[in-house]
């Protein structure tokens, strides 16, 4: 698949930088490149529409009953189904490092960093399309939801929770890009996130309530943003309050975006 070319050396500014509107170009004609080879290639896809299949319907039949008691599975839809949306962006945010690493390995990285184009279009331009695929995933994660019995007592809370969980997990994709900027391959990606993802996921509220957990695992669920995250979207979506819980994961979001970011765009820019 051939790369956007892109006409950036009229919209540079004087002084060499690159400003807003050729900006927002190269990173509109970068996300259509990506979104071309999603077209090109739609089984990349897969993940982002299986993935919630599977994991609905595996927790809730599986561990539905032993969780809520059995027949009580209505119960644990309403509880699992607002925590997988938590998880559905870790998730994927794995997908944005591997694609990136493959980008690197292929020459596509390199022919972008000899453009004269902003290095954060490319990086951002890989997050706008992956978000997407993100509210595909969440779609229909609730699509099935609400197939097994799933109701929403707000709606407009149920919008606040899918935003609420598409900034965290625009914050976790930068964390993955710099992973894939640095290490040497996908499979080594894959390897370091599911050695971080599983212990974050499991040790969570998001499948269980953690009143049975042993207290030194309480105590990191307090200060898991995931535990946080999956709250959040319980009480916007079912009533409750939300008022902690929800600054807490954009607090987690703003600092993880802060710090990752720049480390990202400066790895890019250095990477040899």
């Amino acid at each position: 698949m051939t790369t956007a070319v892109i006409d950036a050396p009229a919209h540079l500014k004087d002084d060499g930088r690159i400003g807003l509107r050729a900006h927002l170009r190269h990173t509109g004609a970068l996300a259509r490149r990506n979104l071309l080879w999603i077209k090109e290639d739609p089984e990349s896809i897969f993940d982002a529409v299986l993935m919630p299949i599977v994991f609905t319907l595996l927790f809730v039949f599986v561990f539905g009953g032993a969780i809520a008691g059995k027949g009580n599975q209505d119960e644990y839809v309403a509880y699992v189904v607002p925590g997988l949306m938590a998880m559905m962006g870790m998730n994927l945010a794995m997908g944005v490092g591997t694609g990136f690493n493959q980008d690197f390995q292929t020459g596509v990285m390199d022919r972008f960093r000899s453009l004269p184009i902003a290095r954060a279009s490319v990086m951002i331009a890989k997050i706008v399309v992956e978000i997407g695929r993100m509210l595909l995933a969440t779609a229909i994660l609730l699509a099935v939801g609400f197939i097994l019995g799933l109701s929403v007592a707000d709606v407009p809370g149920l919008f606040a929770a899918i935003g609420l969980s598409a900034v965290f997990g625009m914050s976790i994709m930068w964390i993955f890009i710099t992973m894939g900027v640095v290490m040497k391959s996908a499979q080594a990606i894959q390897g370091m996130g599911f050695l971080v993802l599983m212990p974050l996921q499991f040790g969570s509220s998001i499948f269980a309530p953690t009143s049975s957990m042993p207290g030194w695992l309480q105590a990191f669920t307090d200060y898991n943003p995931l535990s946080s995250l999956a709250d959040a979207a319980r009480g916007l979506m079912n009533g409750g309050p939300v008022g902690h819980d929800v600054l807490v994961t954009l607090v987690w979001s703003v600092v993880i975006t802060a710090v990752m970011a720049p480390i990202a765009i400066h790895k890019f820019r250095t990477k040899s």
